[in-house]
């Protein structure tokens, strides 16, 4: 199983802890966030990860480098200008030959892909989302499903009038490999780009429900609770 791992963002929210390091590579407890995320993806059968980084990208090749401490196989997309969260895709075609997770670098959770896969097989998507209830909504993708779970809207971080539903995105898919036909070059972010684009083709998405751990990192009072939180889990 491969995943593609989103390293290459900013982390604007965490200035100054940002200052200098790249936000997937903050220490939740001993280790950067980045290598818990390693762990708990082998922990599912992951053997090969694709990275794409930008923002200060050899502290994490030099610390990961291929992979080979930890028992996997890394490879690494070096953006010189950011593409999204999807357009690293249409960068390394080949890679994306088998099913695959995609995972936000900001994410700590400990969410049962194997679940999850089994939801998107089950399904026969061509991309599975995994969801979670979210109180406030508006600075998330917020997803509508039907009966049957497919997807019937994404709406990236909508104003508060258009708020129908509070199931958001978390950061967390399944993809098949005929997902890569539809990623174009240049920029592509799943949210704002290739979802709703897939929804208009009548490609079927699915969205899968989730009430398991999920902490995006990406403020310092969310940073913070991750230093808690890290003690309760097992990678």
């Amino acid at each position: 199983m491969k995943a593609f791992v989103l390293a290459a963002g900013l982390g604007t929210r965490l200035k100054p802890l940002t200052d200098t390091t790249p936000k997937p590579m903050l220490k939740v407890g001993e280790k950067p966030l980045l290598e818990h995320q390693l762990l708990w993806l082998k922990s599912y059968g992951v053997t090969e990860i694709i990275m794409n980084l930008f923002y200060f990208p050899d502290q994490i090749r030099n610390y990961f480098g291929n992979g080979e401490k930890l028992g996997l196989k890394i490879r690494y997309i070096v953006e010189k200008e950011l593409s999204g969260t999807a357009g690293p895709i249409a960068q390394a075609k080949d890679f994306f030959d088998q099913e695959f997770f995609v995972i936000y670098g900001d994410n700590l959770t400990n969410i049962n892909l194997s679940k999850l896969l089994d939801f998107h097989h089950s399904k026969k998507a061509i991309a599975t989302v995994a969801l979670y209830y979210e109180e406030h909504p508006e600075s998330k993708g917020i997803v509508e499903l039907d009966e049957n779970a497919q997807i019937i809207s994404f709406k990236e971080k909508p104003p508060v009038n258009e708020i129908t539903t509070h199931w958001a995105n978390a950061g967390i898919y399944v993809c098949s490999p005929e997902i890569v036909k539809y990623v174009p070059e240049g920029f592509c972010d799943f949210g704002h780009d290739l979802f709703p684009s897939l929804l208009e083709k009548k490609v079927p998405l699915f969205g899968y429900k989730t009430d398991e751990f999920l902490l995006d990192i990406g403020t310092h009072e969310n940073y913070e609770k991750a230093q808690n939180e890290i003690k309760k889990m097992d990678f």
